[in-house]
């Protein structure tokens, strides 16, 4: 299995509804077996700069990318990217 874990700030705070309505639509997309997009509460007082975390789960590298090849995924995109100042990514295998 594959977990995809992506992190975004915004370049303006105004605009976190905006990116997570944008990226809860990836939520919609086949071939992940779970997908959360959630707004960071921020409980850590050492880290305050990540608005908005994206959480995926998927049989294997294979389905990830058919999930980003999809068009809804296109759209994502481009309502995020204009409005996002950090975008961090890490994908990583879960053995067995």
């Amino acid at each position: 299995m594959i977990r995809h874990i992506v992190l975004f700030s915004a370049k303006d705070p105004a605009e976190v509804p905006m990116i997570r309505a944008g990226l809860a639509r990836l939520q919609e997309i086949p071939h992940a077996r779970r997908l959360e997009v959630a707004l960071n509460e921020k409980h850590d007082r050492l880290s305050q700069e990540i608005d908005v975390v994206v959480y995926g789960e998927f049989d294997d590298l294979e389905q990830l990318e058919r999930w980003k090849a999809h068009p809804l995924y296109q759209e994502a995109i481009a309502v995020v990217r204009p409005r996002r100042d950090l975008r961090i990514a890490a994908d990583y295998e879960v053995p067995g």
